[in-house]
């Protein structure tokens, strides 16, 4: 039997930096497609932290403490928000993000000092490297690459096509 409580979800991966304003844009599509979709999507943050934003490899790093805490997507959420001040003020911003959201800041400053997460972002980036990610948002869905790093323009639409194609035949 095949029915909607019993089909896995399609995944979407998400390559993403948590410093580039272009990924905070692409947070409202995101929104978009998790209302339409609901369980039938599972949205998945890939890191891919840009080498010309100072922070993103720090926030990435913050992210995956923010997922060890539970609070994953709310901290990503909040620290793409804040990506133009995250980049003006660097890392005491992601410690303030973990404080408001009530995530134990002072083990967000722990893990970016032992570098605990260090091996989860660098084998993101290195997937997508291989991939042929060089942009971010850049989502990967089914078997299709979409680069967001140039344009966004239109690929909330191509996403939901390819989910739909996905879900009908699962």
């Amino acid at each position: 039997m095949n029915d909607s409580t019993t089909t896995r979800p399609v995944v979407l991966d998400v390559w993403c930096d948590l410093e580039c304003p272009d990924c905070h844009r692409a947070l409202d599509d995101l929104r978009a497609l998790r209302a339409r979709y609901g369980d039938r999507l599972e949205a998945r943050l890939r890191h891919f932290p840009l080498e010309k934003h100072k922070h993103a490899y720090a926030a990435a790093q913050a992210a995956e403490e923010a997922a060890e805490q539970g609070r994953g997507w709310p901290y990503i959420e909040a620290v793409l928000a804040r990506a133009a001040e995250l980049s003006a003020k660097g890392e005491p911003v992601l410690l303030e993000v973990a404080g408001e959201l009530g995530l134990d800041a002072e083990e967000f400053d722990t893990a970016l000092i032992d570098g605990r997460h260090l091996l989860a972002v660098d084998a993101d980036q290195a997937e997508g490297k291989a991939i042929g990610v060089t942009g971010t948002p850049t989502y990967v869905i089914g078997d299709e690459r979409l680069d967001g790093g140039k344009s966004q323009e239109g690929l909330r639409g191509r996403i939901e096509e390819i989910a739909d194609r996905l879900l009908a035949s699962a």
